[in-house]
């Protein structure tokens, strides 16, 4: 009976105990512990009180068995051991229990505990948003710090002529708000996740050199906030920005540019709110970044606190160091402007009666030569200084115009040239003409005689106009001169009879050998300023 007893009590225990938590369950397994204690002691007794009624028994009783009557049965009742029974049905009461609890446990919904604990929380009259969390160590006279970093998605652009560049990152914000601390089950409920940010204390800061910006709300708006057991909040949102970006275009395009991201508060001085940069790795990039004409050599975090009337508010900034991609303006402007320059000497070859022909191939590659320079200049803004390609596309067109400058003066030097040798050429016949007619003269002068048979003797000194004492004159003074050394340029030059003829043979030489000593110093001066901006 005692079992029967012991095992029915077991049963309503574990049907009462299935909603009952496990501290309980231990209290209800002492408790039991303790009946089953108490409920051995009435059982001694009886166990006693039977053996001293055996002993006081007659003898004659004792010793003749009491014979059974016909028809009637025997009925032995087995006295059990009741102490290590017990112990075995409280060892497994408090199994029963500890399973019954850990299943009611499994089936705790973690979705309506964060419900309660939003609503305990962020519940009406318990939270104002518009008020900002208190300082370090929750005092009341310091700033809030938020920390914040950042991931760069992708740099879709960046506007040599607009001066801005647009970019697509997620932005993180983390601060501790004291107000939004919650328990947390046992480390069972690691984080509350919020969609609304009017819900909660938001920091006030905006990007200063910001031209354009949006959220993305496809499919659902990309953000959402995090609420840590201690009170630590995260906010995280994917925007797209389009950025002012100041260049300096004096290299262009060997340029390096810095275009940079800053981010400020607007309202809350550094009193009250400081915004500090996650330590370790605050900004991260997308690998495999690519841009069409930029590449990304590195970027820099600082600070960049601004004072102003009404105070000093904290200000953040990352620095993106941008090269120019070289190759597309080489095989774009550099080398089909030495490709019109080299055409353009390409008249120097042509014979210098051939008019039309450099006339057309110098105007022609004049007008491309200023095509290529106008379009250069449309894609940048205008600006003050002198750029890199300014120069280069100005000397290559100077060349060009050299180029057609030089037929001018070749087609001048041509006409001047012709008209001097028509004039040599009657001199020449007349001086000739002036010989014969002296040498007639001085024949007829010897044959010359009077009627008394003499000769007529001439002066043998001739007047400084004879034509003939002039002759002889300059042939003796031919004679006397010392021979002179012979000037190699003088010697390769009297190959060519013509003036306008040594003027295109000299610029054949002249204009390679100028461009190429440009392109020299060019290269060499600004190559080596943009390793000093490198270094810089």
């Amino acid at each position: 009976m005692c079992q029967c007893e012991c095992v029915s009590h077991i049963s309503r225990r574990k049907t009462s105990s299935s909603s009952s938590s496990s501290g309980k369950a231990r209290s209800q397994a002492g408790k039991f512990v303790n009946q089953v204690g108490r409920a051995e002691t009435p059982k001694e007794q009886r166990s006693s009180s039977d053996a001293s009624r055996r002993s006081h028994r007659p003898p004659q009783e004792a010793a003749t068995p009491h014979a059974p009557s016909p028809g009637s049965r025997t009925h032995h009742t087995p006295i059990p051991n009741m102490g290590s029974g017990h112990y075995f049905w409280a060892i497994l009461y408090f199994a029963s229990l500890c399973s019954a609890s850990l299943a009611n446990n499994a089936k705790i919904n973690f979705r309506e505990k964060e419900k309660k604990v939003l609503d305990q929380i962020l519940g009406a009259g318990k939270y104002d948003a518009r008020i900002r969390p208190s300082g370090i160590n929750g005092t009341d006279n310091k700033a809030t710090n938020v920390s914040v970093n950042m991931f760069l998605r992708s740099i879709s652009k960046i506007d040599d002529y607009k001066m801005e560049y647009s970019v697509q990152l997620t932005f993180r914000e983390q601060w501790t708000d004291e107000r939004l601390k919650f328990d947390d089950i046992q480390g069972r409920l690691k984080y509350l996740t919020l969609t609304e940010a009017n819900r909660v204390w938001m920091p006030d800061l905006f990007f200063s050199n910001e031209k354009e910006g949006h959220f993305h709300n496809i499919i659902m708006p990309n953000v959402y906030i995090r609420i840590f057991p201690n009170g630590s909040v995260l906010y995280s949102i994917r925007i797209s920005l389009t950025l002012a970006c100041p260049m300096n275009l004096k290299l262009y395009p060997l340029d390096r540019q810095i275009c940079s991201l800053r981010m400020a508060s607007y309202g809350w001085t550094t009193n009250d709110l400081v915004f500090l940069w996650k330590e370790g790795d605050p900004v991260q990039v997308v690998k495999n970044l690519h841009l069409p004409r930029f590449t990304l050599e590195k970027f820099l975090t600082d600070y960049c606190n601004s004072k102003t009337n009404t105070g000093e508010y904290s200000c953040l900034k990352v620095d993106l160091l941008f090269k120019r991609e070289f190759s597309y303006y080489l095989i774009q402007i550099y080398i089909p402007c030495c490709m019109l320059v080299i055409v353009s000497w390409v008249s120097f070859w042509l014979d210098q009666g051939a008019v039309p022909a450099r006339v057309s191939l110098g105007v022609t590659t004049l007008l491309t030569m200023a095509t290529q320079t106008s379009g250069i200049n449309a894609s940048l803004p205008p600006v003050s200084y002198t750029k890199a390609i300014d120069v280069w596309t100005g000397v290559c067109l100077t060349f060009v115009f050299g180029a057609l400058l030089e037929f001018a003066l070749v087609n001048y030097a041509s006409r001047s040239g012709s008209n001097k040798a028509n004039m040599h050429k009657e001199n020449m016949k007349k001086k000739r003409r002036d010989l014969e007619q002296a040498s007639l003269d001085a024949a007829s002068d010897l044959l010359d005689t009077d009627s008394n048979a003499t000769f007529a003797m001439k002066p043998l000194v001739r007047h400084p106009g004879d034509p003939l004492a002039l002759e002889k004159r300059l042939q003796c003074e031919v004679h006397m001169q010392a021979p002179k050394r012979p000037n190699c340029c003088k010697t390769w030059l009297s190959k060519f009879p013509t003036r306008s003829k040594r003027i295109d043979v000299i610029s054949r030489i002249t204009f390679p050998l100028v461009f190429a000593l440009f392109n020299l110093v060019y290269w060499s001066t600004y190559l080596f300023r943009e390793e000093e901006d490198e270094t810089f």
